[in-house]
């Protein structure tokens, strides 16, 4: 296979890390000006938290979705179609993990190539075919190969860090007398400012990222319309997905193949590109492929 690489996903990645760590630098800066050093401790253990959710992330994301790695003797085509999709795209073989769940989804998870898990749920591998269930894990090996998770991780922590002290900042800093609460106050909205920023950006990478997978899917399988018919598979499953399910799944929204819907506003903010528009981009690639 021979991969081309996104210039257009790496200038992306890079300009969101550039801002968001500027982001950062003023956020920590109003925390010391405002809060003082004690405050400055509290962001320090956030910091060590969401470094050990980095380090971490793959075996971390796995457990919070509840999702177990499963052996070759358990899942033989499912690590069979993993192994061979990982030799073409000229990658390690990731875990393998399948997620107990009627929601038809799947992910990738891991700070780099040597350290990443692809998860499948059961709702997937029931719903799609054996070259549609090829598409999606090409769709999620391409992440891998992007190294976008990378970057969707440290972003992710970055903005949990802004959250939990727009969450938690006035019961960390409002202790004791003497305590300048129109400060606490200003680094308060300050915190929003910066995890709405970080929202936002996060947002915007992971609607290009998509895009970006979906292409690397096409390289690696050959076969853009599989993973385009996977797509509208599972978008047209989710009506059909039981709505507790739907809410347990939908805070990893950023991962998925396909986002959990959530409404106007869910969608104004969306994750993910429409499955309409990614569909018509993989049938455009199908054609050019059949030009050649």
């Amino acid at each position: 296979m021979e991969w081309q690489t996104d210039w257009g996903l790496r200038f992306r990645m890079l300009v969101t890390m550039f801002l968001l760590f500027a982001l950062y630098i003023v956020f920590v800066g109003v925390i010391t000006v405002y809060y003082g050093g004690g405050m400055i401790m509290v962001v320090t253990l956030f910091g060590i938290f969401s470094l050990g959710q980095y380090f971490f992330s793959d075996k971390l994301t796995l457990m919070s979705m509840g999702a177990k790695k499963v052996s070759p003797e358990e899942y033989p085509e499912l690590h069979a179609s993993v192994e061979r999709l990982s030799q073409q795209a000229d990658l390690p073989k990731p875990k393998v993990a399948v997620m107990d769940t009627k929601v038809p989804n799947a992910f990738a998870t891991g700070r780099n190539q040597r350290n990443a898990a692809v998860a499948v749920t059961t709702g997937l591998t029931k719903t799609l075919d054996r070259e549609e269930l090829d598409g999606v894990i090409a769709h999620e090996l391409a992440h891998v190969k992007n190294r976008d998770m990378m970057v969707m991780t440290i972003a992710s922590f970055l903005s949990t860090i802004a959250f939990m002290m727009v969450r938690w900042g006035a019961f960390f800093g409002g202790g004791g007398r003497g305590r300048n609460q129109g400060g606490i106050v200003v680094a308060i909205l300050v915190s929003l400012v910066v995890w709405i920023i970080s929202y936002l950006l996060i947002r915007a990478l992971s609607r290009y990222r998509e895009f970006a997978a979906d292409r690397g899917a096409a390289a690696i399988t050959g076969r853009p319309s599989a993973l385009a018919s996977a797509l509208l598979k599972i978008s047209g499953e989710m009506d059909n997905v039981p709505k507790n399910d739907m809410r347990e799944e939908a805070e990893m929204n950023a991962f998925f193949i396909i986002p959990i819907k959530s409404g106007i506003v869910g969608r104004l903010f969306s994750t993910h590109p429409s499955t309409e528009r990614r569909v018509e981009r993989l049938r455009d690639l199908e054609r050019e492929m059949e030009a050649f």
